[in-house]
């Protein structure tokens, strides 16, 4: 459980939240949402214990999980196995148990195998305290029903691609306990259809509380039953006992209360000021006037203030500088990592104008295509061809391309070195990043800001090829509209990596390039079913 009392959340000078107040019981589904630079994550990191509270207590009785946006294993040399045990303290039994069973067969002499199986029945013991074999099942259940196939539990967390690791980690906390509070960031980010279906299956199960940040609605929809909305413009929290279509509804139903009641006093006010703009030039009524006017006045205060509306990035993609005919290529691409071949002999031509997705479950390698092509990562095989002209704008999905120790603004201007200052800060505040908020490190941001700031370096870039890996990932749904319809309006040419069919929507590809088979054909609705799965 964790218990929360009077606490104030800040971002730098600017104020998230303030006297916040609440509980996370066993049981406790809930939905944590808000725009984008709300203080939702910046909520769950001091739910988790990894920061402090500017004011207020955070307590926690029992384990606690977190899955934080960005989350990556601490040393990709451990094997998938290893790390999702180590949510439990097993990873290092089960290390010592290999090791040991590596000295029995190696002992040449009596008192090395003594000591080797002294080693081993130590190891055992504790790994078999831990649940054991047993737990090493169930952990790979976990892993399969996220949709780590088979093959990758023994092999090295670094070897893998960008979404399996995020399932990884995401297999790691949920394995980690059955009553314990489960903090997760995004979820759902990397899943295809089946994990998604297994993960909301699991959430409903699991008999410790849940606090889950999705832009996925179905998935508030089927799992939570309480909902925290957090208000950047009151710095509070709207708590609401109820699952997520009541909590909807309930919103919904209080925004037209509010509008009714405001439209009708201010109707009221504004005839009772009329009366006594007529009234007040007689002397004999002059008090009765002041008095209508007082009481219009009133009327107007006593009403619930305006909620302001939220601020909305107005996202644009850049004015792509002229090229050749054919400004991208690739011959003979091939990548491996850890012995694992993940692309070979992919061709490609990306001509000038020309919109191309690229689909394959996860692991095919549609991050490291995209990597090769961005010049981020050389190919073991092939080459990469740049035609006349090229100007390549890179939109990472783990946002690579950003410093996490620069702040907003260096970031930018490393981005786009040719704005000065002032027309730097106006790109940015046109991204919401306005005051402080260009000040703070880029490591601090929540998912969504991050994908805003990396968006805004491609602004002013002059790219003419854009290499889009998941833009809409971590995007609540006004941004995710206005990224959408930037894609949908750019001229340049685009290769991008997405599960979102919405994007697949804005961009209208002409073709598609299926991996690990690295076979390209003309775009056909009958690959739509592939985007959900990828």
């Amino acid at each position: 459980m964790i218990t929360v009392r009077d606490v104030e959340l800040r971002a730098g000078a600017r104020l998230l939240l303030s006297g916040v107040s609440f509980t996370v019981s066993p049981g406790d589904r809930i939905g944590l949402v808000g725009r984008n630079g709300a203080g939702k994550t910046t909520l769950l990191t001091a739910l988790a214990g990894q920061t402090r509270p500017a004011a207020g207590t955070i307590t926690h009785t029992g384990p606690v999980g977190f899955l934080a946006q960005d989350s990556r294993a601490a040393d990709p040399a451990l094997t998938v196995t290893d790390r999702i045990l180590s949510a439990r303290g097993l990873g290092t039994a089960l290390r010592e148990l290999r090791a040991a069973e590596r000295a029995m067969a190696d002992a040449a002499r009596p008192a090395a195998l003594e000591r080797a199986m002294s080693a081993y029945a130590r190891a055992d013991a504790a790994f078999q305290a831990g649940g054991g074999y047993a737990a090493e099942a169930e952990a790979a259940r976990v892993a399969a029903g996220l949709g780590l196939p088979e093959r990758v539990l023994a092999e090295p967390v670094g070897a893998l691609s960008g979404g399996q690791k995020r399932r990884v980690e995401l297999a790691r906390i949920l394995f980690g306990g059955a009553d314990a509070t489960l903090l997760l960031d995004e979820p759902t980010n990397h899943l295809d259809a089946d994990s998604l279906a297994w993960l909301r299956a699991f959430l409903q199960a699991h008999q410790g509380g849940v606090v889950v940040i999705s832009h996925d609605t179905t998935l508030l929809a089927d799992v939570v039953n309480r909902v925290f909305h957090l208000d950047a413009t009151w710095a509070a929290i709207d708590l609401h006992n109820t699952g997520w279509h009541a909590y909807t509804g309930r919103r919904e139903a209080e925004e037209r209360r509010r509008t009714r009641e405001r439209a009708s006093a201010e109707r009221k006010a504004a005839a009772l000021h009329a009366q006594a703009d007529r009234m007040k030039a007689r002397s004999a009524t002059a008090t009765m006037a002041r008095s209508m006017a007082r009481r219009a006045d009133r009327m107007l205060a006593e009403l619930e203030p305006a909620r302001r509306t939220e601020r909305t990035a107005r996202i644009r993609l850049p004015e792509p500088a002229p090229c050749g005919r054919m400004p991208l290529g690739a011959i003979s691409l091939a990548k491996s990592y850890g012995g694992h071949r993940v692309l070979d002999g992919v061709d490609l031509a990306v001509d000038r104008g020309s919109r191309l997705v690229v689909l394959g479950l996860n692991g095919a390698g549609k991050t490291t295509l995209l990597r090769l092509l961005a010049g981020t990562e050389r190919p073991d095989a092939g080459r990469v061809v740049h035609g006349p002209g090229l100007r390549l704008g890179y939109f990472a999905q783990e946002h690579e391309t950003l410093d996490a120790d620069r702040t907003v603004l260096e970031n930018l201007t490393a981005a786009a070195p040719h704005l000065d200052t002032g027309e730097a800060r106006r790109v940015l505040g046109a991204f919401l990043f306005t005051g402080d908020d260009t000040g703070k490190p880029a490591g601090v941001l929540s998912g969504g800001e991050r994908t805003r700031l990396a968006l805004a370096g491609l602004v002013h870039s002059g790219a003419n090829v854009l290499l889009l890996d998941e833009p809409t990932n971590h995007l609540d749904p006004a941004s995710r509209d206005e990224v959408l319809a930037a894609v949908g309006s750019y001229p340049g040419a685009i290769v991008m990596v997405t599960h979102d069919e919405g994007a697949l929507d804005a961009l209208r590809p002409d073709r598609v390039l299926l991996l690990p088979d690295a076979a390209e054909d003309l775009w056909s609705e009958d690959y739509r079913d592939l985007v959900t799965l990828a």
